[in-house]
C-alpha cells in the first residue's frame, strides 16, 4: 500500500513539472529564448546551479510565473504545506546571499515546523524548490537552491520576513540574470556516472 502511494506520488510529481515546463517552453518560443532548447526533459537535463549572476530586473510576469511553478507542485494529499516569501528587498536578501546583486529575487519556501524534523512538509516543499529552480531556467534566467542560510535565517529572520507562525524556512532559490554564454556542461559539478547511480531490474 505504501508502495502503491509513493510510486502515485512520484508520478503525478514527474507529470506535474513536464505540464509546467511544457508550459514554460512555449513561452520561451515566444520569446525566442533558447534556453528551453529541448522540450521539458532538456530543461530538466541540461540544468546547473547558476553562481554567475549579475544585476537586472525580473520583469513581474517571468516571476509570477516562476511562482506559479512552486503553487502547482505536487505535495502529499494535496495538502499544499509551503509558503513563499519573495524577497526583492536588497538590504534583506544580503542577509541571506551575501553576493546577492541588485535584481535578484530570492523564493523562502517555509513550512508549519522546525524545518529539520517535519520530513513530509520538508518533501514537498523540495518539489516545489525544484519546480522554481527549473522553471526560472526554462524562462531564461539563472537559478541556485540554498539550503546552508536556513539555521541562521530561522533563528534571526522569520520576523523581518514576516513567515506563518509556527512556520520554519526549508530552502530558497535565488533567482536573477545570468551572463551569457554559460551552460550546463560548462558550468555544472561533475556527475556521478549512470551506472553507479542506476539499476534496472527487467
Amino acid at each position: 500500500m505504501k508502495a502503491a502511494m509513493s510510486k502515485n506520488v512520484f508520478c503525478t510529481a514527474v507529470l506535474s513539472l513536464a505540464v509546467i515546463l511544457g508550459g514554460l517552453q512555449t513561452v520561451c518560443a515566444q520569446q525566442n529564448s533558447g534556453s528551453s532548447a529541448g522540450g521539458p526533459a532538456g530543461v530538466i537535463i541540461n540544468h546547473y546551479a547558476a553562481r554567475n549572476f549579475t544585476a537586472g530586473a525580473i520583469p513581474a510576469a517571468d516571476l509570477e510565473r516562476i511562482i506559479q511553478a512552486g503553487i502547482r507542485a505536487p505535495s502529499a494529499r494535496n495538502l499544499q504545506p509551503w509558503h513563499f516569501t519573495v524577497v526583492q528587498n536588497q538590504n534583506l536578501a544580503k542577509k541571506m546571499v551575501s553576493d546577492n546583486v541588485e535584481g535578484n529575487v530570492l523564493i523562502v519556501v517555509s513550512a508549519a515546523g522546525d524545518g529539520k524534523t517535519n520530513g513530509v512538509q520538508i518533501l514537498d516543499c523540495a518539489l516545489a524548490v525544484e519546480s522554481i529552480y527549473l522553471a526560472a531556467q526554462a524562462l531564461g534566467y539563472g537559478s541556485r537552491i540554498y539550503t546552508g542560510p536556513m539555521d541562521s535565517l530561522n533563528k534571526n529572520l522569520k520576523a523581518e520576513l514576516s513567515l506563518p507562525s509556527g512556520y520554519s524556512a526549508v530552502a530558497l532559490v535565488r533567482v536573477g540574470k545570468v551572463q551569457g554564454g554559460v551552460d550546463a556542461v560548462s558550468a555544472a559539478s561533475s556527475r556521478k556516472k549512470t551506472e553507479d547511480l542506476v539499476t534496472y531490474k527487467r
